[in-house]
C-alpha cells in the first residue's frame, strides 16, 4: 500500500490528520496536471480543491486495482472534464480569464532553467489536449504509462501511440520557436 493509500485509510478509519497528509503530499502535483487539462490555473486550483473535498465529505471507496496517486488523478480528471462541459456551454470569457492567460509566469532563481520550462509549457499549450495530458502525466509527474493510460481511460498500446506523437508535435513545435530540445528525444 503506498503512501497515499495508507493515508486515507487512516483518515477513513478517524484520523482527521491524515488527509492533511494527503494534500501536502499530492496538491502540488494535482493542480499542475488539472492545469494542463483546462488551462486556467484559477479553476484549476479550484478543482483540486473540490478533489480533496469529494475525498473529505464523499468518501470515495479506494479499491486498489491502481496506486492511490493514479486513483486520485482520475478523480480529478473526471472533475475537470464536468468542468470543461459546463464551460463549454458558455459563450463568453471574463475579463479575469483573458488576464490570467496573458500573464507571464513568475521567474524564479535559475533564470535559464525556468525559461525553458515556460518555453515548453507554452508549446504544450499549442498541442491537442490529449498530447499535453500525455506528455504532462508521464514525464511532469512521473507517471508511468500504464498508470497514465488508466487516468485517460486508455489502453497501454493507445498511451504508447499517443506519446510518440505527443513527442513528436513537441518537438515540432519547439522547433518553430527555434528551440532544440533534447529531452523529447
Amino acid at each position: 500500500m503506498d503512501n497515499g493509500a495508507g493515508s486515507y485509510s487512516r483518515y477513513l478509519a478517524g484520523d482527521d490528520s491524515a488527509l492533511g497528509d494527503i494534500v501536502r503530499e499530492y496538491k502540488d502535483g494535482l493542480m499542475l496536471y488539472l492545469n494542463s487539462l483546462i488551462n486556467n490555473t484559477h479553476d484549476a486550483e479550484e478543482l483540486m480543491e473540490e478533489t480533496f473535498y469529494k475525498l473529505a465529505y464523499k468518501k470515495p471507496r479506494f479499491s486498489g486495482k491502481s496506486s492511490f496517486k493514479t486513483w486520485l488523478y482520475s478523480i480529478g480528471r473526471n472533475l475537470a472534464l464536468d468542468h470543461l462541459r459546463r464551460m463549454k456551454k458558455k459563450k463568453y470569457a471574463s475579463l479575469e480569464e483573458c488576464k490570467e492567460l496573458c500573464s507571464v509566469t513568475d521567474i524564479e532563481e535559475n533564470y535559464i532553467k525556468e525559461e525553458e520550462k515556460l518555453m515548453v509549457h507554452k508549446a504544450l499549450k499549442k498541442l491537442r489536449i490529449q498530447y499535453s495530458q500525455a506528455i504532462c502525466l508521464t514525464y511532469i509527474e512521473g507517471f508511468s504509462n500504464f498508470e497514465a493510460a488508466t487516468i485517460m481511460h486508455k489502453t497501454s498500446r493507445q498511451m504508447t501511440n499517443l506519446l510518440y506523437q505527443a513527442k513528436k508535435a513537441l518537438r515540432e513545435e519547439l522547433e518553430k520557436e527555434g528551440i532544440s530540445y533534447a529531452g523529447m528525444g
